[in-house]
């Protein structure tokens, strides 16, 4: 499957004004691709847009609500009336509760279906006739680690990102059911620094945090680009997401067990917050348009998602190990016969 070089691509990028989105459309609009950003924050569209013009960067903005078809849509229409054509789409649109199953509402519940899941349903309807138009593309979605381990405190998210990775899984076999070279990825970050954890609603007393630690968003919007180039089923961003899933492949009780040990306190942080602070569920808030969160100082680098990257260097690495493993037994088991 050939995808365009990114200079050379028409990117929609939705929910764009903050966080993984944010940064993810300036590296596209640095890489020389014309960008259409779209969120529900009108201001922090603005300033994205203004900031990519800065550097020479060409945007436009479509203010937009995930949870409505007709609106993600316009994204889409906009888009392709302004440029064109479709040729990568970005699904990064998220909001959350974090509280115990019981203290959720079942209109909060079904919010964070319609964000998460819904809206990136809706963004694959919107898209795709486009991408096929134009005879190939990417679809890429945003989901999360927790699309394969879910987390407690975190159901209806968890729920949503698990219901994406269905979704991603039976539209991939369709079209290439139909020989359609479009490409649909999964993005499955590890805990980013974003301001995620400042936005989202919380019932837990205090702000919430994700279970460091935590990687920059800079490593997704990389992820990005890269599988926008390179056509990939998934892709898991940070070293402990890598470590997370083997785990649950291996042994799904023991990872209950870490969990039992460092989720609970692990989502909590020392600052008080009531759960009628403002939040993102239901309405936009405009005080956390920017790429990072607050936890900054629990930020590690990654060191396996280059690799991803770079297969040759990958499977290089694999058989390095691999034939280091079989010398290593071979000479224990010729020490042992002596």
């Amino acid at each position: 499957m050939q995808l365009k070089s990114i200079n050379q691509q028409v990117v929609a990028i939705v929910g764009a004004s903050s966080g993984i989105g944010r940064e993810t459309a300036m590296k596209f609009a640095r890489r020389g691709a014309k960008v259409v950003v779209a969120a529900r924050s009108e201001l922090g569209l603005k300033t994205l847009v203004e900031e990519i013009q800065s550097f020479g960067g060409e945007a436009i903005a479509v203010v937009a609500d995930v949870s409505d078809f007709e609106q993600v849509k316009a994204i889409a229409d906009k888009t392709v009336a302004k440029y064109g054509r479709l040729d990568t789409w970005v699904n990064a649109a998220a909001t959350g509760i974090i509280a115990p199953f019981e203290k959720i509402t079942p209109e909060e519940f079904q919010r964070v279906i319609d964000v998460n899941l819904m809206g990136q349903v809706y963004g694959a309807m919107a898209a795709l006739p486009y991408l096929k138009q134009e005879g190939r593309g990417a679809l890429i979605h945003i989901s999360s680690m927790e699309g394969r381990r879910s987390l407690p405190l975190q159901s209806p998210y968890s729920a949503a990102k698990h219901g994406l990775e269905g979704f991603i899984e039976a539209l991939r076999v369709e079209l290439q059911h139909e020989k359609w070279p479009i490409s649909v990825t999964s993005i499955l970050p590890s805990t980013i620094n974003t301001p995620f954890y400042n936005k989202v609603r919380t019932k837990l007393g205090v702000k919430p945090s994700g279970i460091p630690p935590y990687y920059d968003a800079s490593l997704v919007a990389d992820a990005i680009l890269y599988v926008a180039e390179h056509s990939t089923r998934d892709f898991i961003v940070g070293d402990v997401g890598k470590v997370l899933d083997l785990a649950q492949r291996i042994s799904p009780s023991l990872v209950d067990s870490l969990l039992l040990a460092i989720a609970f306190r692990g989502q909590r942080t020392n600052e008080p917050k009531s759960e009628d602070a403002p939040n993102n569920v239901f309405e936009p808030i405009n005080s956390y348009d920017r790429v990072e969160g607050d936890f900054g100082n629990l930020t590690i680098p990654s060191l396996l998602d280059s690799l991803d990257m770079n297969p040759a260097l990958k499977w290089g690495a694999i058989a390095l190990a691999v034939f280091g493993i079989a010398g290593f037994l071979g000479g224990w088991s010729n020490n042992s016969d002596v």
